[in-house]
């Protein structure tokens, strides 16, 4: 059965702007400039670089009237609220001052052949028959980034049969990848796995005695040399310690990635422009924002001239009206992303500032261990603003120092207790483990017991476990990997 009623219900949704806004904020320089320019495309109301002088009347911004249009108002258009006579936009002045060659040049890229094209180049330099072509050209194919064959050759032969239309055999892949792929350069590429790959590279080097327990330790104790067992390899190779030694020595000198190294990979490299810098003046930190966070944005003039134009008409076509709704759109479009520009260097700058003031020892040092144990919702009670806006700055902003171009969200740590009952950054803890395991004794490595005892000895109470995290997060192996000889 059907029924009506009143019902009340109180509910909160975000305007347009502040959705604009929030996506603004989260941007970091260059993904900033692809959307500035994209909003310059789409919207003819908004121009950038600075406005041309020009007098206007003041009935050039009085409001008209418009009794005849159903769609417009005269008060709807107000040409104040999106025109200034000033030739730099006031938000401009408010972050920093800027000459015109502080602005980021771009870079150029030389231009080059890919890895996997260089090789099918190669290919043309072999003579095989129309079938091995196609072989070996599906095998290159094949090969990833890294320069290795990761499948298996049963199901290489079943996709040249359905891909390809090819018939082969197992035995003949396999000679096509040895004799013709893995003969190619860089010396390695092909390769199905690490040993098989550093073989290939040991075999086509001058026979010394080195290389020749080198090949031995690989092709027979290939586990027993992965996991250092130093001994075994001594007692089943009946060598010395100090030939053991040579022949690491030599495998260490191979390349375990051969594609990586290729120097003709036109891969796009990644530059990081830093939002804000910071400098040391005199003994105290100074912030300061990129120049592309600040563009120089204005509405228009010449839809100023258009609604002039609508005004002084004596006569009004719906055309027109039409015409002049779309422009209030358009100015109002305008005038809102520039509002959420110079809300989004407010925000920027309070949180960094706060951040900075936050880790001023650290900034004016350059000491990791001076860094304060500092969370989100520090800098949020500080600056007055949503744990999520803190957030979205130090997740894609960076900051060129004194000390190198720092992602901000670097700056932000947990917190422990020590012996003493003061509380320390678990960053200036994980600076202690990577300094003790850099000094440590490479013959003996020590433990995540004995480093979780040498650190409760400096005044760190951690347990083994919170040790073995830090050092997974410092990408520093267990003690077996990091034994040498």
């Amino acid at each position: 059965m059907l029924k009506q009623g009143l019902h009340f219900k109180l509910l909160q949704k975000l305007s347009p702007q502040q959705i604009q806004l929030m996506k603004l904020i989260e941007l970091p320089a260059q993904a900033f400039e692809e959307r500035l320019q994209q909003e310059l495309e789409e919207n003819p109301g908004l121009e950038s670089g600075k406005e041309k002088s020009e007098e206007f009347d003041e009935q050039d911004t009085d409001e008209f009237d418009d009794s005849g249009s159903e769609k417009i108002d005269a008060e709807d258009i107000n040409i104040d609220e999106y025109l200034s006579d000033d030739e730099i936009p006031s938000y401009k002045t408010q972050s920093t001052n800027y000459a015109a060659d502080d602005d980021d040049k771009q870079i150029p890229f030389a231009a080059g052949i890919t890895f996997h094209q260089s090789l099918k180049d190669q290919l043309n330099t072999v003579r095989v028959d129309e079938e091995e072509g196609a072989i070996a050209e599906f095998l290159v194919g094949s090969i990833d980034d890294s320069g290795y064959i990761r499948r298996e050759i049963i199901d290489l032969v079943d996709d040249l049969a359905f891909i390809q239309n090819v018939f082969t055999t197992e035995e003949k892949v396999t000679h096509i990848l040895h004799s013709v792929v893995q003969k190619m350069d860089p010396v390695g590429v092909g390769a199905r796995n690490l040993k098989e790959c550093l073989l290939i590279q040991l075999k086509v080097k001058k026979t010394t005695k080195e290389r020749v327990l080198a090949i031995d330790l690989l092709e027979h104790s290939f586990d027993h040399f992965a996991k250092k067992h130093y001994q075994k390899l001594i007692e089943k190779h009946r060598t010395t310690e100090t030939a053991l030694k040579e022949a690491i020595v030599e495998i260490s000198k191979l390349n375990p990635k051969p594609g990586s190294s290729f120097a003709g990979n036109s891969k796009i490299a990644e530059q990081i422009v830093p939002d804000f810098t910071i400098r040391i003046i005199e003994g105290d930190l100074s912030l300061t924002l990129n120049a592309r966070n600040a563009p120089e944005l204005h509405v228009s003039r010449e839809y100023n001239n258009l609604l002039k134009g609508y005004q002084e008409a004596t006569t009004k076509t719906k055309s027109q009206k039409d015409a002049v709704q779309f422009i209030k759109q358009k100015l109002d479009g305008a005038k809102w992303f520039i509002d959420a520009i110079k809300q989004r260097q407010q925000t920027l700058m309070a949180t960094m500032g706060s951040i900075m003031n936050y880790q001023e020892q650290y900034l004016l040092t350059g000491d990791e261990r001076k860094l304060r144990p500092m969370i989100l919702k520090d800098i949020a009670d500080e600056i007055q603003m949503d744990i999520s806006t803190v957030s979205r700055v130090a997740n894609s902003k960076y900051v060129a120092t004194p000390y190198g171009t720092k992602r901000i969200k670097e700056f932000f740590s947990e917190s422990m207790t020590n012996d003493q009952g003061e509380e320390v950054s678990t960053r200036e803890i994980k600076k202690i483990l990577e300094t003790v395991v850099a000094e440590e004794n490479k013959k003996k490595p020590l433990t995540d017991e004995k480093l979780a005892a040498i650190l409760k000895e400096k005044g760190y109470p951690i347990a083994r476990r919170t040790i073995a995290k830090y050092r997974e997060q410092l990408h520093i192996p267990v003690a077996r990997l990091r034994k040498e000889i």
